[in-house]
């Protein structure tokens, strides 16, 4: 079996989930947005490292604590709820950097890194590939190569969310309209809760 007939599937179902909207890059394009580009890098950084250890710890056999323990899985989804309603709160009321210096700080390595414990898309995304996508031979061989697919397809994707909310920046100049930008994409955070409370309503 070839390498692009066992991880070609893996690579384009990574390159889908990274590019498709989700909570990681609404929050970006609004960092972007609201902090330029540079100032974002440690939040894209933090996601994309975040992700793939994400990834490997899964592998390495942290969905068998959820099937142990189904009741763990459902309180990290309320977790999940919880913390991003909080940060669609943060995004709905930043203040771009332009309009007033340091009223606001964009998200740390640390942070964007942490968040993809509570990220219910991140979670699917992790699950989907270890369970789908990797081969039972040579498993840990897999795991290492998963692992760097989903960094190589996750930040030039995420990084052009990013972008686009930093070229936003040369057209949206006026509050009023920056202000309805934000409120957009905290909006668009709040909706991506919808497939997750769903799920959480059938346990």
């Amino acid at each position: 079996m070839s390498f692009w007939s066992t991880f070609g599937p893996l690579t384009a179902f990574a390159l889908v989930a990274s590019i498709t909207p989700g909570p990681n890059n609404t929050m970006l394009a609004a960092s972007g947005l609201n902090h330029g580009f540079r100032r974002s890098i440690p939040h894209m950084l933090g996601v994309t490292l975040g992700f793939v250890l994400m990834v490997a710890l899964v592998g390495l056999g942290l969905g068998v604590v959820f099937e142990r323990f189904p009741l763990l899985y459902v309180w990290l989804k309320y977790l999940s709820a919880a913390y991003l309603l909080w940060l669609a709160w943060k995004i709905a009321t930043a203040t771009p950097a332009s309009a007033e210096a340091g009223a606001s700080r964009p998200i740390s390595f640390l942070q964007a890194a942490g968040f993809q414990w509570v990220n219910p898309k991140a979670w699917i995304i992790a699950i989907g590939i270890v369970s789908a996508y990797l081969p039972h031979e040579n498993f840990l061989y897999g795991l290492t190569l998963a692992c760097l697919i989903c960094g190589l397809m996750t930040l030039p994707c995420i990084g052009l969310w990013t972008s686009f909310g930093a070229l936003m920046r040369r057209w949206l100049s006026q509050p009023a309209i920056l202000r309805g930008f934000n409120l957009t994409m905290a909006a668009l955070l709040v909706a991506s809760l919808y497939p997750l409370m769903m799920e959480a309503g059938t346990h």
